[in-house]
């Protein structure tokens, strides 16, 4: 592991969870990113969450989903469009995060990735989720194996 630790991971925990449900509900009605985020800055779990990072996180998945989910195609066993919208949502912000967030240790995206999926997905959708990004982390993380 390349000890780095990710800063204020509590609160990006939550920006994450917060981000996770943002996606789903856009995914099943679509709309501007920026009413995502001012309709989920008044629930319960804002205060406790890294604000900058879950309105960041909205906007560019929101923004590039389209070359997110290029980006997935080959390592999915279907379609983006065919993936249970939970799991969809947490492969967008694992491929953002693999991508566009150095920062980010990959061992902890794909950690906050399952932990969701076990959270919030179907039953085994987190082994789905952890083999996805486990080898998109092998492919643009190449330096952190």
């Amino acid at each position: 592991m390349s000890g780095r630790f990710e800063r204020n991971s509590g609160a990006r925990t939550v920006a994450r969870k917060l981000a996770l449900q943002a996606l789903y509900r856009w995914q099943l009605n679509s709309c501007e990113w920026q009413d995502l985020v001012s309709e989920f800055a008044s629930d319960a779990d804002m205060p406790r969450a890294d604000a900058a990072y879950f309105e960041a996180l909205v906007a560019a998945i929101c923004g590039s989903h389209d070359e997110l989910d290029a980006a997935l195609a080959p390592l999915l066993d279907r379609k983006p469009a065919e993936l249970d919208p939970v799991e969809h949502a947490l492969l967008l912000i694992g491929s953002y995060e693999l991508q566009h967030r150095l920062e980010v240790p990959f061992r902890v995206v794909i950690n906050e990735a399952v932990n969701l999926a076990r959270r919030f997905g179907a039953t085994d959708g987190h082994k789905f989720v952890n083999g996805v990004l486990d080898r998109a982390a092998r492919l643009w993380r190449i330096q952190e194996h």
